[in-house]
């Protein structure tokens, strides 16, 4: 059975932290009222030497080395963003570069908070289709750049910050094999006006700044998570109970809570990291995950369940035994 096996995680993150008090400073916000509705204290702020690239690179280095490997073992680059150093080339074109894996295949995919998720899909496929051998499956994000600092229903939700996982294909066999089990991936574009960025290249020639309706968003989120998480543990043949972790996007304390509930899930096992990194976007299930994995709360052989949703709508799962 060839499994794309997860063989090594990384992060990054922004020098700068940015807590609560700090940013009740500049808006019209406090300590209290972020901590109750969102779960988040702080988050990380790119300055001007850090870009998605960079923070990206970083994360795969770390990765790299977790792994056991060196650059140049790697032949496949997808790195999910919705914030890219340039409109092109892509981004994962630039992390190759500073890498020196030179030689493979590099792309970016644009699926938001989700996009982690769809990256690993992809890659996956390419791995078990023998287009590759290892994977950079990276998600990055400097959502600073696109905030509304004035705006502080969303201002206070987002951080910066990467995360990368590496993939091996292995022939895989016996009662437990690793590697990702199952995943599935969806969207919904009629739902663009709950969570977009009211710019773009074509339309604005604008960067253009990210706008949300919370309470929308939140009711979407519950609903989509928790199906396609069912979806995702019928496919696998399993029950809720047998999944060790469920490493959620961290977008809202809230959310997560509310995902674990319609699962039966327990709240131990469910990995947060909202609180000290907030909603970085297409970086949060990496971030979660390898700040896990590096404090051994999660283990090789054990059942790791990923999910996001993000803008557009777009939304997904997949299952790992690591």
């Amino acid at each position: 059975m060839r499994r794309s096996v997860v063989i090594g995680t990384g992060s990054a993150l922004p020098r700068t932290v940015l807590t609560n008090a700090e940013l009740a400073a500049r808006v019209d916000t406090t300590d209290e009222w972020i901590v109750e509705r969102t779960g988040i204290r702080q988050r990380h702020i790119a300055q001007a030497d850090e870009t998605t690239a960079t923070l990206a690179t970083d994360a795969s280095r770390a990765a790299i080395a977790a792994a056991g490997l060196e650059a140049r073992d790697v032949d496949l680059i997808v790195l999910a963003t919705a914030t890219p150093d340039q409109t092109f080339p892509a981004t994962a074109t630039i992390v190759q570069h500073n890498l020196g894996c030179h030689g493979g295949v590099a792309f970016d995919v644009a699926a938001v908070c989700s996009g982690f998720l769809y990256a690993m899909g992809v890659a996956d496929s390419m791995l078990r289709a023998g287009m590759a051998r290892r994977a950079l499956v990276i998600g990055s994000e400097t959502f600073s750049r696109i905030l509304d600092w004035e705006d502080r229903t969303t201002c206070v939700l987002f951080g910066d910050g990467a995360g990368a996982v590496v993939l091996e294909a292995r022939e895989e066999s016996g009662e437990a094999p690793r590697g990702v089990i199952a995943t599935k991936l969806h969207a919904d574009g009629t739902h663009n006006e709950l969570l977009y960025v009211d710019g773009g290249v074509s339309t604005t020639g604008t960067v253009g700044k990210l706008r949300m309706k919370g309470r929308e968003v939140f009711r979407h989120a519950v609903v989509n998570l928790a199906e396609v998480l069912r979806e995702v543990i019928e496919e696998a043949g399993l029950q809720t109970s047998d999944i060790d972790w469920l490493v959620p996007h961290q977008a809202n304390a809230r959310i997560l809570d509310a995902t674990a509930r319609k699962l039966g899930m327990s709240p131990d096992k469910v990995v947060v990291t909202v609180d000290r990194h907030a909603n970085t976007s297409a970086a949060s299930v990496p971030l979660a995950l390898d700040a896990a994995v590096r404090d051994g709360r999660i283990k090789p052989g054990q059942l790791v369940m990923l999910e996001a949703m993000g803008g557009g709508f777009t939304w997904g799962a997949s299952l790992v035994r690591m």
